[in-house]
């Protein structure tokens, strides 16, 4: 009997053994389990936190390398554009000329009387065969009721009357019709001048291709017209930014043939257009650039543009007027002040009187604006009506 019980005691220590052995195995398999499913959420965790980390990078660098191509884009027509230049002289001299930019687009030229000009008639001349120049005849102010419903022949009789000419030259973009031209052709107008205002071959309404010797034929041909019917009036020529190399060509030649004008003047001068072409503000980004005379300036040369205003007061002998801001902006008051020291002591002007009359910068004149200067009246009056010849 206490065999069997001892046998009994026996089988259920070893089933007690075996359900503990189990519960450990089991237990163990649930800590595993719950180890890979805490691993498996980690690693989930940690692909997603990459993912993200990587999408962004991912996107800055597209980001960057978009803004690499742009540069280099750049980079490339920035080093062509020179290159252009040189191939293509047409384009640079479009650049001088900027005869394509009409300003303001919408303005009837046949039309003057909408700018305020009530006193203004528009004709067309022709000096060349396949070339037509439109221009704009404003009377002085005196003048101004007897010209109300008058016809081109009453205009040009009017010429022949007491009143002095100013032969006006305007410089590159725009038209004759320009507000800042306009607003001088009164100022002109109010002091007893009359103004003869034209548009060059290739501007405005005019025919033909801008150059500029037709530049200076056309303005050539303007003063012959108007000396042909202003009898013994004097007649001056006023030339203004680019329109001042057109000017002293003009005078250069008029003092060749001995026929010059009473006085010349130039408002914002420069010496030359290659000194012009370095100092304007759109040459800055290129003004450092290896080689910018022979990219540049060179294909000027050879498309015959050179505006040579410091060599041309070596041939001019009449009265010079240079007016010029301080603050100009498009043509250096420096160029303008170099001028005129080039003239002063030019034998040619010896005995004729020279004159240079700075604007200060704080007035605001800059490159376009001295008509506004009230003390402009008495610039003119005082020098224009003085003896051409300096006693002094």
């Amino acid at each position: 009997m206490r065999k069997r019980h001892n046998s009994v005691e026996h089988d259920n220590c070893a089933t007690s053994t075996v359900e503990k052995d189990c519960l450990l195995k089991h237990n163990l398999r649930v800590a595993e389990k719950k180890k890979d499913q805490d691993t498996s959420s980690a690693d989930l965790d940690s692909g997603a936190t990459m993912k993200r980390v990587f999408g962004i990078r991912l996107r800055r660098g597209g980001f960057l390398f978009h803004v690499r191509k742009m540069f280099m884009w750049i980079l490339i027509l920035y080093v062509a554009i020179p290159f252009l230049v040189k191939l293509c002289p047409s384009i640079q001299a479009k650049l001088v000329f900027l005869n394509f930019v009409r300003v303001p687009y919408f303005i009837d030229l046949k039309n003057p009387q909408a700018l305020g000009l009530n006193h203004t008639w528009n004709f067309y001349l022709q000096p060349d065969e396949d070339v037509k120049i439109g221009v704009w005849h404003t009377v002085p102010t005196a003048l101004w009721k007897d010209a109300q419903g008058k016809d081109q022949t009453w205009y040009e009789d009017s010429l022949a009357s007491s009143y002095p000419v100013i032969l006006y030259l305007h410089g590159n973009a725009g038209t004759r019709g320009g507000d800042h031209r306009v607003q001088l052709y009164k100022v002109l107008s109010s002091l007893g001048y009359h103004v003869l205002a034209f548009d060059y071959r290739g501007w405005g309404d005019s025919e033909g291709t801008p150059s500029e010797q037709g530049m200076t034929y056309d303005a050539l041909h303007m003063f012959d017209w108007i000396k042909a019917r202003s009898g013994d009036n004097p007649v001056y020529i006023w030339g203004h930014s680019l329109g001042t190399g057109v000017a002293t060509n003009l005078v250069r030649r008029l003092c060749e043939r001995e026929t010059p004008p009473e006085s010349l003047i130039l408002e914002s001068p420069f010496t030359n257009i290659r000194d012009e072409a370095k100092s304007h503000p759109f040459s800055v980004i290129y003004r450092y650039f290896p080689g910018f005379d022979w990219f540049f300036l060179d294909p000027l040369t050879a498309f015959q543009i050179k505006f040579a205003s410091d060599d041309n007061v070596n041939y001019i002998s009449c009265p010079l007027l240079i007016l010029h801001a301080e603050d100009d902006p498009v043509v250096p008051f420096h160029l303008g002040l170099k001028l005129y020291q080039i003239a002063a002591a030019s034998q040619s002007l010896h005995g004729y009187k020279v004159l240079f009359v700075p604007f200060h910068k704080d007035l605001g004149y800059q490159h376009k604006y001295i008509f506004r200067s009230p003390e402009l009246p008495n610039i003119l009056r005082e020098f224009l009506e003085k003896p051409e010849t300096d006693d002094s």
